[in-house]
C-alpha cells in the first residue's frame, strides 16, 4: 500500500489527524506518512490516517514498516524467514526481500482523522 510523505514528525504539519499529537514526544529521526487512497475501507489501516516512523528503529517480526520500492513510499508488515526478512503488503499480495537502502524506518504510531 502506498503512502504519502509529509515531512518530520518534530515540525508542524497541517494535517487533523496530528492536530492533537504533542510531537515533542518523537526524537528527530521518526517521520510521517499519510495512507494512500489505496487502503482497504473497513481495515485496521484507512485512508487518511497519518503513521510515525522512526527509522533510527530496527524492525522484528510482525512489525510495519515503511520501504522505498520502485520510486514510492509502501507499507508493508515484516516476516522473518531465518536470517532474513520478507515483506508482505500491508493490504495482501505478494511479498518482496529489499536492501538495507530502501528501507525507511519502523511505524511507531498511528494517528486517525475521525469526521465530525
Amino acid at each position: 500500500m502506498r503512502v504519502n510523505y509529509l515531512g518530520p514528525a518534530v515540525v508542524d504539519v497541517e494535517h487533523p489527524a496530528v492536530a492533537e499529537m504533542d510531537r515533542r514526544k518523537f526524537p528527530p529521526s521518526c517521520f510521517l506518512v499519510e495512507i494512500s487512497d489505496e487502503a482497504k475501507p473497513g481495515g485496521s489501516l484507512m485512508e487518511g490516517d497519518v503513521l510515525v516512523v522512526d527509522e533510527a528503529r530496527s524492525y522484528g517480526h510482525g512489525d510495519l514498516v515503511v520501504a522505498e520500492v520502485e520510486g514510492e513510499y509502501r507499507l508493508f508488515k515484516t516476516h522473518r524467514v531465518g536470517s532474513r526478512c520478507r515483506l508482505l503488503p500491508a493490504n495482501g499480495g505478494q511479498g518482496c526481500f529489499i536492501t538495507v537502502q530502501q528501507f525507511r524506518g519502523v511505524v511507531v504510531r498511528q494517528a486517525r482523522c475521525w469526521a465530525v
